[in-house]
């Protein structure tokens, strides 16, 4: 049987019931089990807001557009971000009509601090830092540079859905502004596809509630829980269609329960590669501080012949991704070309190894041995 690089795994049973509660009570939209995420989510993390999105990437436009509106940001600011990361993470940058500035990475393909410090100029607002595979990288040393600049932060934690630093939630940092995490199908809580976002402003997530939901002042779960539904409401912004569904919050509320205990067997598999693999010289691990806590969404290695490796462990039925493509050589983005040497040498060695709920032992050792068989040949 083959083994692929990614493949989610749900509770069923568990998953079935809790949508049959949302048809049966007839409610599957916005609201209930929307509510009821976001409350689980926030004890969970120990953020003090919570608001569940149909996707990560929406979570990322409504961060922009509203730092942009509540501190009077123009067109062409400028927002520093990484080259390696999924397009939705720079175009929520572009959706504004800002300028994506793209700073090098580090070791652990998160933003390199100093790299970010040399990009700042009079029109940089912000920073959007992606914790790649669940990794806190320099998050620390960014965080300070922010605060010494005066620029807003991001966290683009599509991949850290778990992640703790010394058990605390990096999300939940001082200086870190705004939070978005993925629950989308393949991530480590997985449901069709949903997102949070997560402010510490309450003005800002008040505003986001409205936005995701349209501009309306009142959404549909509270006029309908008033005793009597009613139709008047304002619409105070040209808002979207971005808010979540019961449907995938009752997965997610099933799904939450054990992101823990999976979030500890990817660290076992990360463990097994780690050990097999540190000993073949041509390849390099891109390692993770506080691995010990870290959600490990991807496995990444890097190295010298992408394209004969992945063909030969497919030779042995065993798929591999790519995460991700340096940015900078899509059309939009190529004017950055050439301005982070590190991203741009390294993507084109990484390759993600498979690591999902799925896999027993016994695959993880095909794993190992079809990288193992590659370097021996």
């Amino acid at each position: 049987m083959s083994i692929q690089v990614l493949k989610p795994k749900f509770h069923i049973e568990e998953c079935l019931e809790a949508i049959r509660e949302c048809l049966e009570k007839g409610w599957t939209g916005m609201g209930f089990k929307t509510v009821e995420f976001e409350e689980a989510w926030k004890r969970y993390t120990g953020h003090e807001h919570a608001y569940f999105l149909n996707s990560n990437t929406v979570g990322l436009h409504l961060a922009v557009k509203i730092l942009k509106l509540q501190n009077g940001w123009h067109d062409d600011d400028e927002i520093i971000s990484t080259p390696i990361t999924f397009v939705s993470t720079n175009h929520a940058v572009l959706y504004e009509r800002m300028h994506v500035v793209f700073a090098d990475v580090d070791d652990y393909l998160c933003l390199d601090p100093a790299d970010v410090e040399r990009k700042i100029t009079d029109k940089t607002k912000a920073v959007i830092f992606v914790g790649y595979g669940g990794r806190v990288g320099q998050l620390e040393r960014v965080i300070e540079i922010c605060k010494k600049h005066k620029l807003k932060l991001i966290l683009d934690a599509a991949h850290m859905s778990g992640t703790r630093a010394e058990g605390i939630f990096p999300g939940t940092w001082d200086g870190v502004d705004v939070t978005v995490y993925s629950y989308q199908a393949v991530k480590n809580l997985p449901t069709g596809d949903s997102g949070m976002i997560c402010w510490k402003d309450e003005e800002a997530d008040r505003i986001t509630r409205q936005m995701a939901w349209l501009g309306i002042n009142k959404d549909t779960y509270k006029r309908a829980n008033t005793g009597t539904y009613t139709w008047k409401y304002d619409v105070d912004y040209i808002g979207y269609k971005y808010n979540g569904n019961a449907i995938m919050a009752a997965i997610a509320l099933v799904q939450l329960k054990y992101l823990d205990e999976e979030n500890a067997r990817r660290r076992e598999i990360v463990k097994r590669y780690n050990a097999a693999f540190e000993s073949i010289p041509e390849i390099t691990i891109i390692k993770a501080p506080y691995h010990e806590e870290c959600s490990y969404h991807i496995y990444e290695l890097a190295v010298p012949d992408r394209d004969a490796f992945m063909e030969h462990l497919a030779s042995r039925e065993i798929y591999c991704g790519v995460h991700y493509r340096d940015n900078t050589e899509y059309g939009m983005y190529r004017y950055a070309m050439g301005t982070c040497p590190k991203a741009h040498k390294l993507s084109q060695h990484l390759v993600t190894l498979p690591l999902h709920m799925w896999m027993s032992d016994a695959d993880v050792q095909a794993v190992i041995d079809g990288v193992r068989s590659y370097f021996a040949s």
